[in-house]
């Protein structure tokens, strides 16, 4: 057999063919110290039958449990075309929903914890507007659950363009289902929960998180609207409607006419910051010194169940805790436990008993937009939560 080049083998070994313990650019090396990965063999295994599957080009994920990182795995490729591309540990991905739980829920805490909102008081005292056409009810609690009877997304059928748009067509909106009476989940509702972040601290959402949320916690490599210097990092996602790859660009179309930043979709970040988010989160909740910026009685809030009485799709403050959206809780993660998703193939789930985080960062859609990780992230949680089971206490 004919030698392969070192640049080859290279190539080879950190496309996610050799092992997944093949890291590149770790931040902080204190995460590399994990654990050997023989309890994990199993999530490997479930990466590389999902790329070869073709169910996404690629990966980066990472399982946390009690205060350090035990696993952490690069696999597959970032980019297809037009050029083939490695994936490395710091790529940075189009985080589309995840938005909601990363920036916006806790932006909305934070004037919370100041006394500037209520939870249970109608939107509208804080964006007059929203009043119109029967909003006049839907609360905070509503918005932030997904209880507020408002349709799923925006009108994209016609070519409307810019933020003063979306804005009118916000406050032009209809209920669908009286507020409390139905969970659905609807970006409407964090484009409103952002607009009322705008409005109560007079600057956009991007740079209230920058400096409230981010840099609190030492991100940096999480933002909105990321500089071009950056795009050769960015996975891409797929072609917009003039033949465009989207690369460094939101995928979402509304947070595109919208300029790249909404309360629903926008952020990008990559697998360090994440980690170091979700460890920071559950140190908090733990009530163990941490830098996130939001007390632990109020992270208890935002992931315990907040819906209306009686209903049984549970969520938190913005966290997705029981909801036919909470397969990436896998079998065996249990109740207390919580997440979300994001359409681009991005999730973060937790685990507060134990101070454990399953994260997974594809670009699912790259890069015909037919990729699916919704069986991918069930298996790996599963997978994830067997493994803890063997780890020293």
């Amino acid at each position: 057999m004919r030698r392969l080049s070192r640049l080859t083998r290279r190539q080879l070994f950190c496309s996610g063919l050799a092992h997944a313990t093949c890291v590149a650019g770790i931040a902080d090396r204190a995460y590399a110290q994990s654990l050997p990965t023989a309890p994990f063999a199993t999530v490997d295994n479930i990466f590389r039958a999902a790329i070869q599957a073709n169910k996404m080009p690629g990966a980066v994920a990472a399982i946390g449990h009690q205060g350090r990182m035990v696993w952490h795995g690069v696999f597959g490729q970032r980019a297809q075309t037009p050029v083939a591309e490695a994936m490395t540990w710091n790529t940075i991905f189009d985080m589309a929903s995840m938005t909601k739980v990363l920036i916006t829920a806790p932006a909305v805490m934070q004037f919370y914890e100041r006394g500037l909102i209520a939870l249970d008081a109608p939107a509208c005292k804080y964006l007059p507007a929203f009043a119109a056409n029967g909003k006049q009810d839907i609360t905070i609690r509503q918005l932030l659950t997904h209880y507020s009877g408002l349709p799923p997304d925006l009108d994209l059928s016609f070519a409307w363009q810019g933020k003063q748009s979306v804005i009118q067509m916000v406050m032009d909106t209809r209920p669908q289902t009286k507020p409390g009476e139905k969970f659905v989940y609807s970006d409407i509702n964090f484009i409103t929960l952002g607009l009322i972040v705008e409005r109560l601290c007079g600057q956009s959402l991007a740079l209230y998180a920058t400096e409230h949320i981010l840099k609190p916690l030492g991100l940096k490599s999480s933002f909105f609207c990321p500089a071009d210097s950056l795009r050769p990092f960015i996975a891409p996602t797929q072609y917009d409607e003039s033949g465009r790859m989207l690369r460094g660009v939101v995928h979402d179309p509304t947070t595109r006419r919208m300029g790249g930043v909404a309360g629903h979709a926008g952020l990008f970040s990559c697998a360090q910051d994440c980690v170091t988010y979700a460890t920071a989160l559950l140190d908090k909740l733990a009530g163990l010194p941490s830098p996130f910026p939001l007390q632990a009685k109020t992270l208890y809030l935002m992931s315990t169940p907040q819906q209306p009485a009686g209903k049984t799709d549970l969520r938190g403050l913005g966290w997705d805790i029981a909801t036919h959206y909470s397969t990436a809780r896998g079998a065996y993660f249990p109740a207390s436990s919580f997440g979300h998703t994001g359409f681009t193939g991005t999730s973060l789930w937790l685990v507060p008993s134990n101070r454990s985080f399953v994260l997974i960062l594809t670009s699912r859609l790259h890069p015909n937009g037919q990729g699916n990780v919704v069986a991918l992230r069930k298996d790996v949680a599963t997978a994830a939560a067997l493994a803890l089971r063997t780890m020293p206490p």
